[in-house]
């Protein structure tokens, strides 16, 4: 077996409602649930580039929190938002207007990233890439030395 490519995301998610408006409207996904619902309170969205890309399942305001700190799971999921870093602030410009919770910054010499949180915690890391021809030539330059961001 291979894998192809990563294909979607599922997050469970206290209010759909609200998670809608954050990943639709201030992260600009694209909704195609179907006008009539699905047959759990539930939402998907694509970029565009394959069938979905995320899918959203609510499971309640009473679901046990995601836990701080260092555990078990998924750390973050990366999104790209475009090739420079002008993009980049303008992304960071408009998660903060919109009230996003931006929790890092980081220069990793092939990429440039700004980490965020949804409203349910789950950390995402919105990035560039920035040397895109180094990391294809030499895989290991993705692991190079991390420095602050400055945009």
């Amino acid at each position: 077996m291979k894998v192809h490519e990563l294909g979607h995301i599922v997050l469970y998610v206290s209010d759909l409602a609200r998670s809608r408006r954050f990943y639709g409207d201030v992260l600009g996904w694209h909704e195609i649930t179907p006008e009539r619902g699905m047959q759990m309170p539930a939402a998907a969205f694509t970029s565009g580039r394959t069938h979905h890309e995320l899918l959203l399942i609510e499971v309640g305001a009473n679901a046990t929190p995601i836990p701080p700190g260092r555990r078990l799971g998924m750390y973050h999921f990366g999104l790209k938002v475009g090739e420079t870093d002008d993009e980049l602030r303008a992304a960071r410009e408009a998660i903060l207007k919109a009230g996003a919770r931006l929790v890092g910054a980081t220069d990793h010499g092939v990429t440039h990233s700004l980490y965020i949180l949804d409203p349910d915690g789950n950390e995402i890391e919105l990035y560039i890439d920035v040397q895109p021809a180094r990391w294809k030539e030499d895989p290991a330059a993705v692991f190079g030395e991390m420095k602050p961001l400055k945009l």
